[in-house]
């Protein structure tokens, strides 16, 4: 286990550590895209593998062999921006394919803790060679304090040491007392995903009220990703970057742009996030519904 100076830190030391400059690396669209932007800075091609609701916005073997040769592959659950998990057999089949073709599976798991449909696999139960990161970010609700870790395979382990040494010598020492004390907040910590759990119910039927029903099944994490294509066509805006730019600035309703985290067809698509107040989620709904209304 290598304590970082959070998640963006993780995925630096793991991509410097297990890709070379020109290898492959698959990355699920939609996805984080900072994923992509990390391994194009590091001169690593990321290769789309597109999902969508026929696998429940998952990868599976069959996707990832459609991309061809990879030295790596990241997956995420609960993912950003979908919100599903894999399940226990998926996860344990994409490291079966992983092992079988010599792919580095590397398993993004911040969002673990936060979950509404049963508890998120770690990639390690099912394969051990996975490179798992998580973070005290999302369920230690600890945002910002710049404190995560990676749990690695021995062969990969020395590079990541030197790299941390030479890259961000430790984590904050003073993030690290804090992150002792959050272990014994569990009561605390369960009630936010409780609080999740009443605001994915309001946001959902919220979003209902405005049309917006063909939506990734939100399993973990806090977002919505919905299909926002109809009301394109409908009001003849050009894309969802430019619908929640109007949203923003006419309703002073924030969502995310589908673009953002799939090149090719994020731009039928929007984010929906419900960390917030479940107050302010059902007045965004409300108004979100009256501009439907009103087009």
């Amino acid at each position: 286990v290598i304590v970082t100076a959070g998640a963006s830190a993780g995925f630096v030391l793991t991509f410097l550590a297990c890709f070379d400059p020109g290898e492959r690396v698959g990355v699920v669209s939609p996805g984080y895209p900072c994923y992509r932007n990390t391994l194009l800075a590091l001169d690593v091609e990321p290769v789309s593998i597109p999902v969508g609701p026929d696998t429940r916005w998952a990868p599976t073997p069959e996707l990832v062999a459609r991309a061809g040769h990879l030295d790596g592959l990241v997956v995420a659950s609960p993912s950003n921006p979908t919100g599903t998990m894999l399940t226990s057999d998926a996860l344990a089949a994409l490291g079966a394919h992983c092992a079988a073709t010599g792919t580095r599976l590397v398993s993004d798991e911040i969002y673990h803790g936060l979950t509404f449909t049963g508890r998120a696999t770690c990639a390690r139960a099912v394969a051990p060679e996975a490179v798992v990161l998580n973070s005290f970010s999302k369920y230690f609700s600890m945002t910002g304090w710049r404190l995560g870790w990676i749990v690695a395979p021995a062969d990969i382990v020395p590079a990541l040491e030197r790299l941390q040494q030479n890259l961000y010598i430790c984590a904050p020492a003073l993030a690290q007392v804090a992150a002792q004390a959050a272990f014994d907040c569990a009561e605390e910590l369960d009630g936010h995903v409780a609080r999740y759990a009443r605001n994915r119910t309001v946001l959902l039927d919220g979003l209902a009220e405005s049309g917006i029903t063909r939506a990734a099944d939100s399993d973990g994490a806090f977002y919505v990703y919905a299909d926002v294509g109809h009301l394109l066509d409908a009001s003849g805006i050009l894309d969802s970057l430019a619908l929640c730019g109007q949203w923003l600035d006419e309703l002073g309703v924030a969502t995310t742009p589908g673009v953002d985290f799939d090149l090719e067809r994020g731009h039928r698509f929007a984010r929906f996030s419900y960390a917030g107040a479940e107050a302010d989620i059902a007045e965004a709904c409300r108004r979100l519904a009256a501009w439907a209304r009103g087009r």
